[in-house]
């Protein structure tokens, strides 16, 4: 298993032919539940992650950074808001990451730098955190699960990697599990971050749980107001 394949897989940053393909056969099945389907455009519209956040607000993408899919967008996102939070600027006002940022992300930002808390890929980690927060409303029903683990199936993963994405989707949210894989503070605002950008904060249920996991996270409130208005950016174009 390729750890940073697979999480740009989630991201939308990989496999954008297979993406797209399933993308399209997901969104069918999920309108047959009522929703509004997660492929309308842009990176994690048409990623893995699109395919988890089915019937909720579609997330176009394809405007901001986040656009450009991957682990390597996740870390300019995260490096450009550990940097305006370090330089003591307004999160309101402060500037947001674009392409041209993802050359200049430190490397202590990649998804790849160091392992997680556990010695696995931080990758995984990044992965499961998604996971969790987009179940974090509790929408992701048996049926809807069932079309997941279908569309999964139908992706191209090997079978570790596909037996690892099948596991995270039939877990319950753990959020100790999920704060208790950061072993640096980079790592927890990676976290948060991805996290973000797979949760609607206007949804109470999704907001306690963001609200939860930079308390474990032991991140400063600064600090997180600092992520939010990158994932809000990345998302949003």
């Amino acid at each position: 298993m390729d750890p940073t394949k697979l999480l740009d897989q989630f991201l939308g940053g990989d496999s954008k032919s297979k993406l797209q393909q399933a993308g399209g056969m997901a969104k069918q099945k999920f309108d047959s539940f009522g929703g509004v389907g997660g492929f309308a455009g842009g990176a994690a519209a048409g990623g893995l992650l699109g395919m988890l956040l089915g019937n909720k607000k579609v997330r176009k993408m394809a405007g901001g950074v986040a656009g450009y899919g991957g682990a390597a967008a996740l870390g300019a996102l995260a490096f450009k808001a550990y940097q305006n939070w370090q330089q003591g600027k307004q999160a309101a006002s402060a500037p947001v990451a674009t392409q041209a940022d993802i050359p200049q992300t430190e490397a202590r930002f990649l998804p790849d730098a160091a392992p997680a808390a556990d010695g696995q890929p931080f990758q995984l980690s990044l992965i499961r955190a998604m996971i969790g927060a987009a179940k974090a409303d509790g929408h992701v029903d048996a049926a809807e699960q069932k079309l997941l683990f279908e569309q999964v199936d139908q992706m191209g993963l090997d079978a570790e990697a596909k037996g690892f994405v099948f596991d995270a989707l039939g877990k319950p949210v753990d959020l100790a599990e999920v704060a208790g894989a950061a072993k640096t503070q980079e790592q927890a605002a990676e976290l948060y971050l991805v996290s973000r950008l797979a949760i609607d904060p206007d949804h109470p249920a999704e907001k306690a749980y963001l609200e939860a996991l930079a308390h474990r996270l032991n991140l400063p409130a600064d600090l997180v107001a600092h992520l939010n208005r990158q994932a809000e950016a990345g998302l949003a174009g």
